[in-house]
């Protein structure tokens, strides 16, 4: 059963459903929408941006409108989706700090892993929301705005404990990875280079990289990333040719995808198609 909220006046549309939502992935397609899928008892099986992904149970995912998902089996889930226009991540940020971490990372797959006490939590709040769905009145699409929003800020605090990311009121070496992944997300396609990033964060580039020390990667791996993931959704989800990718993701001449794509995957893009026609 789903659960929505449309508001025509701003065209916002939230949506609460159960397993039987996750059917409309049967056939991998994009999100649409901000997405979080909640297993609660059992695994769920998915593709994410065509890599395999196991959802365990009592843990949360969350997908931004771009990424591409295909359902495979699994039941028992939850699903919360929501539009720009019921809740702008960007516009709220300052308020939730989850923008380039449950969302915009998208070289990362966001996964919450509750304990038996968030878990309680999370339950009670999910009644709360069946409860406003259920309340006809002028101030619903409030009431829901602001459900949504501890939702969040709730899945973005467990998410940067299970990261290690230790917050003080003087530390914004997380506000730092955030800010340059927005920045990634944004301009990954004209822009491949750290200086860009470093000038519009207002530091050097030798700054910004030492800032990424302690993570698993660099602020150029993170950019590189970004366009091969994106290279890898062409190549999966559209006909466009690897000449016709390389000047989506700003490269004039495709040997300069190849040569990146082939340095961190094995493959050329080309062998990478095959590949998923053998698959198929």
């Amino acid at each position: 059963m789903t659960h929505t909220f449309k508001e025509f006046s701003t065209k916002a549309l939230f949506k609460l459903g159960n397993s039987q939502c996750l059917s409309a992935y049967a056939q991998a397609r994009q999100v649409g929408l901000y997405t979080f899928i909640w297993a609660s008892s059992n695994p769920i099986d998915l593709i994410i941006d065509s890599v395999p992904f196991i959802l365990g149970p009592n843990c949360i995912l969350a997908l931004t409108p771009i990424q591409y998902i295909e359902y495979l089996n699994g039941d028992d889930a939850i699903l919360y989706q929501f539009n720009r226009e019921f809740y702008c991540i960007r516009e709220h940020d300052k308020e939730l700090s989850c923008a380039g971490m449950l969302f915009f990372g998208n070289t990362n797959i966001p996964k919450i892993s509750l304990n038996n006490q968030e878990l309680q939590k999370f339950k009670t709040l999910h009644e709360v929301f069946l409860d406003e769905l259920n309340t006809k009145d002028n101030i619903q699409g409030e009431m829901l705005r602001m459900l949504m929003a501890r939702f969040i800020i709730k899945c973005t605090r467990l998410l940067k404990n299970q990261e290690g990311f230790i917050e003080t009121p003087k530390s914004s070496k997380l506000d730092l990875l955030r800010s340059f992944n927005l920045l990634v997300e944004e301009h990954f396609k004209d822009e491949h280079g750290v200086a860009f990033y470093a000038d519009k964060l207002l530091k050097s580039p030798k700054t910004l990289s030492n800032n990424f020390a302690k993570l698993s990667r660099s602020p150029l791996q993170i950019i590189h990333q970004r366009i091969i993931l994106e290279a890898k959704r062409l190549l999966t989800y559209s006909n466009m040719s690897t000449k016709e990718i390389a000047f989506e993701v700003g490269f004039e001449d495709a040997s300069h995808l190849s040569r990146l794509f082939k340095k961190h995957t094995k493959l050329s893009p080309s062998e990478f198609k095959k590949g998923l026609k053998a698959v198929s």
